[in-house]
């Protein structure tokens, strides 16, 4: 067995890994540097695989990149910090260091697998791609910050329409595997020796990529750089061009309630009266009101005709938020009223936030006085069937998601047949004014992208806007600002291949990568 190098070698590069994370995530909205993220990356995973201990750097990776994307978890804490403030900084530390598990996982299968060469390199790159749609999915899943996010102001985020959230992240990182690869191969992040063997010269295909020489790295930057600006060029959508005569005019509006205010019996007329005024203005097809807009829980089989709400919906209909009650039970709900205020069509969220919206063991946590972060409710909100669209009077079948279920790409391609639109409601009051807001806003983008049909996303505090079927922002509220805006609906594209396939063939191509890698690596540690 080769000697490893000395432990203050190692222990910088340890430290270092923390600090790649946070540059990988300056690649996330609201930084926006996504070049920073496959270079970032790139540099780590070459590290990563070389540690003495590499579960433990991948997941030292980790924190540093969920500390920083996720640093506005923090937010929901503090709305009421008298109850919850003291769980504030357990919030963010017990996030940044659960996700990073994923990050370890996938470093220990890649080196267990590669053998702590090249190949596991390789591995690498398919293992992160996959823990990250794990991600998605365990504990009803937080598919936050994933790393192909970072695309959303490019070109290149309209690959989503081909291969979702996880063909961007596939793009990620195969961009930052010719950079690990050099790295790993030159020592320039690494140690020259490693366990087992696995530090020594690379043969074969990995020396003629261009271990040994400076020019290696050119080559493989230029090729990186041609494909990426031929990618580039191609996907560019480049503006939006005017609407069609005739479209719909849609109408969003933002009432920019505080959070510690919302629910405050004194202020709750005010509130509505706002919501009515601004709803005001010429004839819309469909004005929409945020999540829980209404300051009362509804019973809409008591209540089913409510004459103010058919004056907002005007000639058109109005989407709203509410919280909806019926035998004992509550929904996060969004119903559909028509111009007569009758109700038209009902979606209740199925998608809770756990500690938030409901809380696990709540009985027993219960006893202790603890709730549910957004839970007015001792029992929590209930669960709603499934997706679904609701049908929009004189305009269609839009797709209904309640804020934290736009976040789930699979979910929003679960909804039964092809929508006109997507709406959005949500309160992002929760999530303050800094990261929070805009990475959810991107991950809004995304979903227009892939299911190629625009957004209408109304927030209580911003960021509001109007999305077309590219992804790009027609129309938009700042954070913070009370308004309304008026604008036509865009057109819907044709289905996308995402709406057909899935996650399926962008999974099955990091599993791909991985199983290339691991393969890789036992073919040269076996020579």
């Amino acid at each position: 067995m080769t000697a490893w190098p000395r432990t203050d070698r190692a222990g910088w590069r340890l430290a270092a890994l923390p600090a790649l994370g946070v540059a990988a995530g300056l690649g996330q909205a609201p930084w926006g540097l996504w070049w920073l993220t496959p270079l970032a990356l790139g540099l780590a995973m070459a590290m990563v695989v070389w540690a003495r201990r590499p579960a433990l750097a991948g997941w030292l990776l980790g924190v540093g990149y969920f500390g920083w994307t996720l640093q506005w978890i923090v937010e929901p804490f503090l709305v009421d910090p008298e109850m919850y403030g003291a769980l504030a900084p357990l919030g963010i530390v017990g996030t940044a260091g659960g996700f990073a598990l994923f990050w370890a996982l996938a470093a220990w299968v890649a080196r267990r697998w590669g053998g702590g060469g090249m190949g596991a390199v390789v591995a690498l790159a398919g293992a992160l791609g996959l823990v990250e749609a794990a991600r998605s999915l365990i504990l009803t899943g937080f598919p936050w910050a994933l790393l192909g996010h970072v695309w959303i102001d490019t070109p290149l985020a309209q690959l989503a329409a081909w291969g979702g959230p996880h063909g961007l992240t596939l793009l990620t990182l195969l961009l930052a595997l010719p950079v690990a690869l050099w790295a790993a191969s030159r020592g320039a992040v690494c140690p020259p020796s490693g366990p087992d063997g696995a530090g020594l010269p690379p043969r074969g295909i990995w020396s003629k990529i261009g271990a040994g020489s400076a020019p290696g790295l050119a080559v493989l930057l230029l090729l990186e750089a041609g494909l990426l600006a031929g990618a580039w060029w191609a996907l560019d959508p480049g503006p939006a061009g005017p609407a069609p005569e005739g479209a719909p005019l849609v109408r969003i509006v933002q009432p920019n309630v505080p959070q510690a205010e919302k629910w405050d019996p004194a202020r709750v007329d005010a509130q509505f009266a706002d919501l009515l005024r601004l709803s005001e203005g010429p004839p819309a097809s469909l004005t929409v009101w945020p999540e829980t807009s209404l300051p009362w829980a509804l019973d809409l089989g008591v209540t089913p005709r409510m004459p103010p709400l058919g004056r907002a919906a005007g000639t058109g209909a109005l989407a709203t938020g509410l919280v909806r009650t019926a035998e004992g039970d509550y929904w996060n709900s969004l119903a559909v009223f028509d111009a007569d205020g009758s109700v038209a069509a009902i979606y209740d969220k199925w998608h809770l936030v756990p500690f938030g919206e409901y809380l696990p063991f709540g009985d027993l946590l219960a006893r202790f006085g603890l709730r549910g972060l957004a839970q007015m409710l001792p029992g929590g909100f209930s669960v709603g069937p499934g997706p679904d669209v609701v049908e929009i009077p004189g305009l269609g079948p839009a797709t209904a998601l309640i804020c934290y279920e736009g976040i789930f790409a699979e979910e929003v391609n679960a909804a039964p047949g092809r929508p006109r639109l997507l709406i959005l409601i949500t309160n992002d009051a929760w999530f303050g004014t800094r990261a929070g807001p805009q990475q959810h806003l991107a991950q809004a983008r995304l979903r227009s992208i892939e299911q190629g049909v625009p957004m209408v996303r109304a927030a209580n505090t911003g960021i509001s806007a109007l999305i077309d079927a590219r992804g790009r922002v027609l129309e938009s509220l700042p954070l913070g600002t009370q308004g309304a805006m008026a604008a036509p609906l865009p057109e819907a594209r044709g289905a996308t291949p995402y709406t057909r396939l899935g996650d399926g063939p962008a999974l099955a191509l990091l599993l791909a990568l991985a199983l290339v890698g691991g393969l890789a690596g036992r073919r040269r540690v076996s020579h």
